[in-house]
């Protein structure tokens, strides 16, 4: 059973455009005669189809458009063209710490990410006090969210993403989080999830990751699908490319 599909997804970000200099440069630009808008393709025509308990892992050098294709993937931002079609549902860990308001309280913050990811308030109101436990912050839930080490706040950010059991996973270089005890309780949390049957899609740089956890993978270079098949054929071929001993 197919879970994900994507065919010839393309995203494309406006550059030089009054959402990326502000008013006021827009203003002077045009004044000058220098306002100029130019297309930056992030991803061009990625296609593939994941069925249920695959997990997928993407590699790529930093700028191949890795984490721009997961946002799209997660519904976080619409393809430029083409289509993906996902049947179930979806839960995304995507740059832990962000989405939190800093002078909200811990209590507060766990609420409004709890929502931003769709849980409702008596869903929030059972497995609050669990994930306060999960992310070791009880003695901490009254403090500001700024007041917190990024450590703490990636930790309450992980606690309140995998309470969930996603028919889509996402993972973006976020399998373990934090130092020590809490990276080792994390990963098996995420195991946990992979391990329940859920289509997983993962990015990360460490390639014995990928071998140990995923039976296919995808390349991505400047944006573009440069293969998509069995991992320890394409991870033999990325490792040969990042030696220097292919080039595209």
């Amino acid at each position: 059973m197919i879970v994900l599909k994507l065919e010839n997804v393309s995203i494309r970000y406006k550059v030089g455009d009054i959402r990326n200099i502000g008013l006021k440069e827009t203003i002077v630009r045009k004044l000058r005669g220098t306002y100029r808008i130019t297309d930056f393709w992030a991803d061009r025509d990625v296609s593939f189809s994941l069925e249920q308990g695959d997990m997928l892992g993407i590699v790529g050098v930093n700028g191949a458009g890795k984490s721009t294709l997961l946002k799209a993937i997660a519904g976080i931002m619409r393809p430029s063209t083409g289509t993906i079609e996902r049947h179930g549902s979806v839960a995304a860990l995507l740059e832990l710490a962000s989405g939190f308001d800093p002078d909200l309280s811990v209590r507060q913050n766990a609420y409004l990410r709890g929502a931003m990811l769709g849980y409702t308030r008596e869903f929030m109101d059972e497995r609050y006090e669990a994930i306060l436990d999960f992310a070791e912050l009880k003695a901490f839930e009254d403090w500001a969210f700024k007041q917190l080490s990024t450590g703490m706040q990636s930790r309450l950010a992980f606690a309140i993403a995998s309470l969930v059991q996603p028919d889509i996973l996402i993972l973006d270089e976020v399998l373990s989080v934090g130092d020590g005890a809490f990276a080792v309780k994390s990963a098996a949390k995420m195991r946990e999830i992979l391990e329940s049957g859920a289509t997983t899609i993962l990015v990360s740089h460490s390639l014995d990751q990928i071998r140990e956890l995923c039976n296919k993978v995808m390349w991505l270079h400047q944006g573009r699908q440069i293969a998509f098949g069995g991992t320890d054929e394409l991870c033999n071929c990325y490792q040969a490319f990042l030696n220097g001993e292919t080039i595209l």
